[in-house]
């Protein structure tokens, strides 16, 4: 009873692969044809024009939720640019017991800034 139903599953499994095989020949078959289909003279031309216009997609738009969520005054802090100098300043302002807020306001950077810089310095003890 086994091997009738192995010998079936291996007949079934010869005719999937067969049929594969000519799903893709005729897929085949039909692609190399496109060029002609859509009057281009070669496959070059048409992978041309496809790239020509694949990059064009609708614009997305927002939202009014997420522009009621942005701040009204539009003053963004501009992104900090952490200095060598500035590393040598955190280590030092921590070393002489500052906190981290005291840190931060003094040299011009953010908090989590403040606190990967202590890390890079082992200056943090570790979570246990």
């Amino acid at each position: 009873m086994i091997t009738e139903q192995i010998k079936e599953l291996e007949a079934t499994k010869k005719k999937l692969a067969s049929l594969e095989q000519s799903i893709a020949q005729e897929m085949d078959a039909e692609l190399a044809g496109l060029p002609g289909k859509y009057g281009f003279d070669s496959m070059q031309a048409l992978i041309k024009r496809l790239k020509s216009i694949g990059g064009v997609r609708a614009k997305k738009t927002r939202s009014p939720k997420v522009k009621a969520a942005r701040p009204a005054s539009g003053n963004k802090r501009a992104r900090a640019t952490i200095t060598e100098e500035m590393k040598l300043q955190v280590k030092a302002m921590t070393e002489a017991g500052k906190t981290g807020p005291e840190i931060a306001a003094a040299v011009g950077i953010s908090m989590p800034s403040v606190q990967n810089i202590k890390k890079a310095f082992g200056l943090v003890k570790a979570r246990v």
